[in-house]
């Protein structure tokens, strides 16, 4: 299957680059490009595309605003969006986190990075190293304003132990390989695991999922796991 990626970048010498390397690959298709936030969320509606790759400094409407529109519609709930930046700040990373963001890059990382990335978050897979996962999930939730949960604490209780205990392991950094090896499963059955509790928890992504698991205190900050 085709991931079909739409490119929001106010430069178009960096758009082009994007799209020659993205429509390089067998998997991949560029279906529209945008110069602004306002452009990306039409374009977005327009062509329903699985991922954005979204700058954040844009002019008019920024990435982040666009972000929050994308995800926030219901018409476009089978779209992710990727943010890749310049500007590669803790700051930035958790309003994009709240914003429903489910990765987050550096216009650093090398062209194999950056397209193993695009495949990663279509998979519904959040783009975030084990050890960020942790410190930034935490900081997003220390700093953000204080409003009800993502889902109801009871809710939690739809899930069976094993799916608690690899979400408790999701939100503490681990990668699937990594709590495969610690409870002995296979990768498959993990993912298995996390896409259950996503569905019951209706979280968009891995990222959410993860929210989810410290908003209602499944996993605390300040108890790290071992």
């Amino acid at each position: 299957m085709t991931i079909r990626v739409l490119l929001a970048d106010d430069q178009a010498l960096l758009r082009g680059t994007f799209r020659l390397l993205i429509d390089s690959c067998e998997d991949m298709a560029v279906v529209g490009e945008a110069g602004n936030g306002q452009e990306a969320v039409r374009l977005a509606r327009t062509h329903q595309p699985d991922i954005v790759l979204m700058d954040i400094r844009m002019p008019g409407t920024d990435g982040l605003a666009a972000t929050a529109a994308i995800c926030q519609d219901p018409d476009l709930s089978g779209t992710r969006v990727l943010i890749l930046t310049t500007f590669e700040t803790e700051e930035y990373v958790a309003q994009a986190l709240r914003m429903g963001a489910s990765g987050f890059l550096g216009k650093y990382v090398t062209t194999d990075a950056l397209l193993a990335g695009i495949r990663t978050v279509a998979a519904g897979e959040a783009l975030l190293s084990p050890g960020a996962t942790q410190a930034l999930i935490t900081r997003f939730l220390t700093t953000s304003v204080s409003g009800p949960p993502l889902v109801p604490a009871e809710r939690l209780g739809d899930l069976t132990p094993r799916e608690q205990e690899v979400t408790v392991l999701a939100a503490h950094g681990k990668s699937n390989a990594e709590i495969a090896g610690e409870l002995v499963l296979s990768v498959l059955t993990v993912r298995t695991h996390i896409q259950r509790a996503m569905t019951k928890l209706a979280a968009r992504d891995r990222t959410q999922l993860v929210v989810i698991a410290y908003q209602n205190g499944l996993v605390r900050p300040d108890t790290p796991h071992v």
